[in-house]
């Protein structure tokens, strides 16, 4: 589970980062690594999959994305399936995220 306390201690950067995710429109320019270092500051277990995959791990929820390549920029399917995550690993959409 994702309580607001936890959202609140984020840095104000992660901040940023999880109300882009979370809004609309669906952030297009979104660099991976913003949303690496993210999952990283919710207490995130994050490994190394085979080629581009990474397995993320948080809140008894268990996800594979595929890093960006050659571009650094997440694809808004990407970033809806990393919104979809981090729902279902307890950040309420109602307005937890809004730090």
């Amino acid at each position: 589970m994702i309580y607001k306390s936890d959202i609140m201690k984020l840095a104000a950067g992660h901040q940023k980062t999880l109300r882009r995710i979370m809004g609309n429109p669906v952030p297009a320019d979104m660099r991976w690594s913003e949303i690496e270092a993210l999952f990283r500051a919710l207490g995130a277990e994050i490994s190394e999959g085979s080629g581009s995959r990474v397995r993320v791990a948080l809140g008894g929820v268990r996800a594979v994305f595929h890093r960006p390549h050659p571009s650094p920029e997440t694809k808004r399917s990407a970033v809806r399936s990393v919104r979809d995550f981090l729902l279902a690993a307890g950040l309420s959409a109602k307005g937890d995220f809004d730090a």
